[in-house]
């Protein structure tokens, strides 16, 4: 028997939130009552907010969201009306923290499944209303490949991503120094260039949020947006962020022209 496991207090919010202490990425909302010792308040997200204003608002509309890390985005999703919420997410610990939060939360219209993303638009036969990308296409190895596959499943789309600019990315040493080199890449037919980038020590943190390598490719934003044009995604509207500490990044709103 292992007596960590066992809780002596008596039930408490604050005890859920410990079964993950120094993982949470997360603020959790003043009504829980509780200290996540996070850092990010996602639960009142501008980009959320942002999002809702180019594509229509989340009313009665189905939400495909990838990599939903702690379920914040998600409890805003509900909020804001969606009529279901499917959060696909690869860290299993990440799994589990969103499942915390759908019950601190209470949640009733959001169910997480942990796996791949990847592989779920591969297989997927659902056309969602809305997808939402926040925090993952610069975590890809392949991010054109996962623009494809959402070019398949989602009628439009937000995207919060990193992207790489020699400029910035030479303004900023920190970042700059995680980059190992660029090569030009081709998927179905569109061509472009890759930068690799290393996540380094961020690999030793317990709630790391990037994907499962230790490194990743980001791409130029221009072709980014063509890649999602080629796609069949037509651009809403963009809202860059260029001074962003950990690289420059750029808010993006899409609707799909095939769907």
């Amino acid at each position: 028997m292992n007596k960590d496991n066992f809780f002596e207090a008596s039930p408490s919010n604050q005890n859920a939130i410990d079964l993950f202490e120094g993982q949470w990425f997360s603020i959790m909302p003043d009504e829980l009552n509780v200290d996540s010792k996070g850092v990010g308040k996602l639960h009142d997200d501008g980009r959320i907010h942002w999002a809702s204003s180019m594509l229509g608002g989340f009313v009665g509309k189905t939400v495909l969201e990838l990599g939903p890390l702690e379920a914040c985005h998600t409890a805003m999703l509900e909020n804001a009306g969606a009529s279901s919420i499917i959060g696909v997410e690869a860290n299993s610990e990440a799994f589990l923290r969103c499942l915390v939060v759908k019950e601190l939360l209470d949640l009733k219209r959001a169910r997480f499944k942990l796996g791949n993303f990847v592989g779920f638009l591969r297989e997927e036969e659902e056309i969602f209303d809305v997808g939402i990308a926040c925090g993952v296409l610069y975590h890809m190895k392949n991010p054109v490949e996962l623009i494809e596959l959402l070019g398949r499943r989602v009628k439009s789309l937000f995207v919060w991503t990193h992207y790489f600019d020699a400029q910035l990315i030479e303004e900023n040493e920190i970042v700059q120094r995680k980059f190992s080199g660029s090569w030009v890449a081709s998927h179905s037919g569109f061509e472009h260039r890759l930068h690799a980038y290393g996540y380094g020590d961020a690999l030793d943190w317990k709630g790391f949020c990037g994907g499962g390598s230790e490194s990743c490719n980001w791409m130029e934003k221009e072709e980014m947006v063509k890649a999602f044009s080629h796609f069949g995604f037509d651009l809403l509207g963009e809202n860059p962020e260029v001074d962003h500490i950990h690289g420059p990044a750029v808010w993006l709103a899409f609707k799909n022209r095939n769907l």
